[in-house]
């Protein structure tokens, strides 16, 4: 099936590929002026190819390449052929594509809870949403860093935009901001929560960039033939992989937990504290798993996320798999914090992140579709099979909460496939317009994180009400225009999210397009 699967693709490639070769105009097409957005790539030679002659200007917003290639057809001369600078959509499209995926999940997951985060084991629509980040942030890095000129001030660049994003998800996820429905904000530093979503991306991107930019100068300027080629000649970033797998699976199945004690605060002033009995190793349940027991040594219990989707396990609510309230005989880790986005597990995100470098690597070296394809396919339908087989035969199971090994290959594998799959229809057979929304909301991938999915433009709209907080302009459309009009919660709530909100961002991001207007950090 595996091999079968491969084949297919790299012949619809390479049909492609033929009856596509003379039609020039999405090649033509070209976008914002930025290098990690995948301008047209000064190729890299393979070992054995007939050498060609390649002129490359290289600025600090593009990487500009003009191919000069010997052909003598009829005894003539020589001609020389001039090939625009080539923007690669798929990057754009993919990432909006989990930018998407992100606001549908938060703000339809409430009223289709099965598209919400599995409980625990298990993978649903909402557990794609992360690693397809990392995935694509490691894309966005071999191409960013495919020269490296001067490695101070690339580290410098490195260190500051983490730095960034750590601020802006403390600001966004630590209990500052409480948009889109409180219209305070301000948080109690003993409660702050210190780790989230773009504290992950920060941890993933700082340690793949850097060691990406201190072996700069350890890449061959030759890749030798054959399939295995661009795992030896970029080695050091799978050693890292391999090094963050291996601080992760010792850790998991080596470290003591011990007994661990938490406090429940009423809002009538009371508080009630519960003890939660360990003392094993190796375990992968809720309560005594060592991905917890590492978050509150380091972060401190107050610190984490105090609404775990555990509580939507069967042993917690008997409206499981949706909320609800508690079993009278439920457990007491039930009602305990959790950090999804803990340290340890943030260890095992790395691995996406190395993995999406490697796409990355293979498009900057790879110059034919098929041979980007079938290094691209091979190692998406590879990983999926090893995460399936890890996970029914319960050797590890998929398991967001404790971004387990079976997990990271399972969804990066998942991304692969889909990146390849973008990448067919939109930079070789040209099918561009139907992923525009999705590839204008990826240019401006960040304005719409903030602002859209993490809902600080519907919280200042919120803020303008009248009479009463829930009176407001973002609430009467919902109800009035959508829930009432189709007379279901569910329906109205999803339809509002895909023609109010994803529409929306949509049409913003491609007005910014249009004037130039890209929000970056």
């Amino acid at each position: 099936m595996y091999v079968y699967i491969s084949c297919v693709f790299i012949y619809i490639s390479k049909r492609v590929l033929i009856d596509h070769r003379k039609d020039s105009g999405f090649y033509s097409m070209e976008g914002p002026k930025r290098l990690e957005e995948g301008f047209g790539h000064a190729q890299i030679s393979m070992a054995g190819e007939k050498p060609k002659t390649t002129m490359v200007e290289l600025t600090d917003d593009q990487i500009k390449t003009t191919t000069n290639e010997t052909e003598q057809p009829n005894g003539g001369e020589n001609p020389l052929l001039k090939k625009k600078s080539k923007r690669v959509a798929t990057l754009d499209a993919f990432r909006g594509l989990t930018i998407v995926l992100m606001i549908l999940v938060d703000d339809a997951g409430g009223v289709y809870e099965r598209m919400d985060h599995s409980p625990w084991n298990g993978c649903t629509l909402a557990d794609f949403v992360l690693p397809f980040f990392l995935f694509i942030v490691g894309v966005a890095i071999a191409l960013a860093l495919k020269r490296v000129p001067n490695t101070k001030h690339a580290v410098k660049k490195i260190i500051i935009r983490t730095l960034k994003m750590l601020f802006w998800g403390i600001i966004l996820q630590g209990g500052y901001s409480h948009a889109p429905y409180d219209l305070n904000y301000g948080v109690d530093m003993k409660k702050i929560r210190w780790c989230g979503i773009l504290q992950r991306i920060a941890l993933v991107y700082m340690v793949v960039a850097l060691i990406e930019t201190f072996t700069a100068k350890l890449r061959p300027t030759v890749i030798e033939p054959g399939y295995f080629s661009i795992y030896s000649a970029y080695r050091w970033q799978w050693l890292g992989g391999f090094i963050a797998f291996l601080v992760y699976m010792i850790t998991t199945y080596a470290l003591y937990v011990p007994d661990w004690n938490f406090t429940i605060h009423d809002d009538d002033g009371t508080s009630e504290t519960f003890t939660v009995v360990c003392g094993m190793r190796g375990h992968l349940g809720p309560a005594c798993n060592a991905v917890g027991y590492v978050d509150r040594e380091v972060w401190g219990i107050n610190h984490l996320y105090s609404l775990p989707v555990w509580i939507r396990l069967k042993a917690c609510t008997l409206n499981s798999p949706e909320s609800g309230p508690l079993r009278p005989d439920a457990p007491t880790w039930c009602r305990a914090p959790f950090e999804p986005e803990g340290l340890l597990s943030s260890i095992s995100a790395i691995l996406t992140g190395v993995i999406g470098i490697h796409y990355g690597h293979v498009l900057i070296h790879f110059k034919g579709h098929a041979e980007r394809l079938k290094q691209w396919v091979t190692m998406g339908v590879g990983l999926l099979i090893v995460a399936i087989l890890l996970h029914f035969t319960d050797a590890i199971p998929i398991n967001k909460q404790l971004y387990s090994i079976s997990y990271v290959c399972f969804t990066a594998g998942a991304a692969g496939v889909v990146f390849s799959v973008f990448y067919i229809l939109i930079d070789i057979w040209g099918k561009r317009t139907p992923f525009l929304l999705f590839e204008w909301i990826g240019m401006n991938a960040m304005l719409v994180f903030v602002l859209g999915a993490q809902g600080i433009l519907a919280g200042f709209i919120n803020g303008w009400y009248y009479k009463s907080v829930d009176n407001n302009l973002v609430n009467w459309i919902r109800d009035h225009v959508f829930i009432d009009v189709w007379n279901s919660e569910r329906l109205g709530t999803l339809l509002y999210v895909i023609f109010v909100e994803i529409t929306f961002w949509g049409v913003i991001s491609g007005i910014l397009h249009k004037l130039g207007i890209y929000w970056k950090l």
